[in-house]
């Protein structure tokens, strides 16, 4: 994920994890577990941008076959350490999210805590192109991302609701876009987001 930092502007992704970043918080987001715990999340399960990987993680102590993707290394690293530390067997792939349909699979969840709302323009297009390339018709994507109730001028783009339905216009059907937070460790009240679930059609 990226998002608010007080850290100056990163120009690669490994500077985002040069010290712990906001974001990672040790733990899956609560509305992650939510889903987990409804059942929502089943078959091959893929998590686009899944920095040190607890939602990776915690897919694998589901049984679930779960792969992570990133940019950072040095997250992907750290990722693979709390795997063999917690005897959980999980894939952590190198690899832009952009260019998903170059993985050359199919997985049937897609989970996406805090990527979505980096791109705009033709990087939000490749990516959901991708999305669909990689899931299946019945597949299903969801995503959390900050959302523009947030107040404070920080971090990534601000996404409305209208971004969302807009970039998911085609092929897809959007089940919900609720309210949702995205924990952080700089304020126990976290970022105020939007949880999104999708289905490929």
């Amino acid at each position: 994920m990226a998002g608010p930092s007080h850290h100056p502007t990163p120009t690669r992704p490994d500077d985002l994890y040069a010290s712990p970043p906001p974001w990672d918080i040790g733990r899956p987001q609560p509305a992650f577990l939510a889903l987990a715990g409804r059942g929502a999340l089943t078959g091959r399960v893929l998590d686009v941008g899944c920095g040190t990987g607890e939602h990776v993680l915690m897919c694998a102590g589901l049984g679930l076959d779960a792969t992570g993707v990133d940019l950072a290394a040095t997250a992907l690293r750290i990722a693979a350490d709390k795997a063999r530390e917690r005897g959980r067997t999980a894939r952590f792939l190198r690899h832009d999210a952009r260019r998903l349909a170059d993985l050359g699979e199919s997985f049937d969840t897609v989970l996406d805590c805090g990527l979505f709302h980096i791109f705009d323009g033709a990087d939000r297009a490749a990516f959901v192109a991708g999305l669909r390339c990689v899931l299946p018709p019945g597949g299903r994507y969801f995503m959390l991302c900050i959302s523009d109730r947030e107040p404070r001028d920080w971090g990534p783009h601000r996404i409305t609701r209208d971004d969302i339905t807009t970039a998911f216009a085609r092929g897809w059907r959007v089940d919900s876009i609720e309210p949702g937070t995205i924990d952080i460790t700089l304020d126990p009240g976290g970022v105020r987001a939007w949880l999104a679930a999708l289905t490929r059609s």
